[in-house]
């Protein structure tokens, strides 16, 4: 019988492999306004983005101060979702509110 060697296996990146099939990510970000009220704002964030009341406070208040807010990150196809809701929910409540989405990158 011949001499047979083993060959060493090949490394392979599991941590790359997994980052590189996940869906890209997508940040849904609330706008201020002077119109849409800071309770509407809250409630949303808790209606929609399952936020607790004191998380949901902390994010407003950010929006009202810094003129915007990170409500969360999915995949794009979620953060769509979420906005279309957001921004209908306000419509039908006469609220302004703008909501838009952006990669995370």
């Amino acid at each position: 019988m011949p001499d047979t060697q083993t060959l060493p296996k090949p490394k392979v990146d599991t941590d790359a492999d997994a980052k590189s099939k996940r869906a890209p990510m997508w940040k849904v970000i609330f706008h201020n306004d002077n119109v849409t009220t800071t309770e509407f704002v809250t409630w949303v964030l808790m209606r929609f983005f399952g936020h607790d009341i004191d998380k949901a406070k902390k994010i407003m208040l950010e929006v009202h101060n810094t003129g915007q807010g990170l409500a969360g990150t999915y995949p794009q196809e979620v953060a769509e979702l979420k906005k279309d809701q957001v921004t209908s929910t306000a419509r039908t409540q006469k609220f302004p509110l703008v909501v838009t989405i952006e990669p995370d990158e």
